[in-house]
């Protein structure tokens, strides 16, 4: 018994010893880029990279890579050539990832296909041609349950067709009409506060673009995917 406390002991001793000089680069990192670059805003977190001697800086959702003592930044991807990996990509997909139950999903609509027990958030904006081209193969989706997130960032009439389609009354139906049909709603009028928050959203968590698919696991995904991806990200998002 004396032995395995001395083991763990020991182990906890050299954990801190080993951690003690990273924590003084990375306060060395802080305090050279605060006073060298003081339009920064406020560093998040600092940590060591798979590249030795290489460093991120997160402001944010941003990411820069410093030294170990803050005399360089590279604003850049890092590439793992042998693993063949976007290490810069790979943590963006970590940072940029929402939980799938923090959604407002009283702000969207739902359509449901088949026995719809897969789950499926997107942001779209009506008037986006890459949107129109995602609904389109998306419609080779079953089962699935399609949480939809008016977005209307593309100007004025993304905003009008936006409303019309919230106030409708089948508002699945009108949409499906406007983006496979070319068939908006007429106008209409009622409480579209939903999509200002959507709006808000969307600027918290940076979605810059239309479409943005969000899964069941937080994987965020932006772009007019195929119905071959999407069956792919709802079977590893289980």
């Amino acid at each position: 018994m004396r032995f395995n406390r001395t083991a763990a002991l020991a182990a906890t001793l050299a954990a801190a010893l080993l951690a003690a000089p990273v924590q003084a680069q990375e306060a060395t990192i802080r305090k050279n880029l605060a006073e060298r670059v003081p339009q920064f805003q406020k560093i998040d977190e600092v940590r060591k990279t798979e590249m030795p001697g290489l460093y991120e800086v997160r402001i944010g959702t941003d990411i820069l890579y410093s030294d170990a003592e803050g005399n360089f930044l590279i604003n850049g991807q890092l590439i793992d050539t042998r693993g063949k990996r976007n290490l810069t990509e790979e943590r963006m997909e970590k940072l940029l990832a929402i939980d799938f139950s923090a959604l407002p999903l009283k702000d969207a609509f739902t359509i449901v296909r088949g026995n719809g027990k897969r789950k499926l958030a997107v942001f779209e904006d009506p008037n986006c041609g890459y949107c129109k081209r995602f609904e389109r193969d998306l419609q080779k989706v079953d089962n699935v349950t399609v949480h939809m997130f008016l977005y209307p960032i593309l100007g004025p009439d993304s905003v009008e067709k936006s409303k019309n389609i919230w106030c409708t009354r089948d508002k699945g139906k009108a949409w499906l009409d406007t983006m496979l049909r070319e068939q908006p709603p007429a106008a209409a009028s009622c409480d579209t506060s939903a999509l200002n928050r959507n709006l808000e959203f969307g600027k918290k968590h940076k979605i810059s673009g239309t479409p943005t698919l969000i899964f069941a696991d937080g994987t965020r995904v932006p772009g007019a995917v195929s119905a071959a991806q999407v069956e792919k990200m709802l079977a590893e998002a289980k």
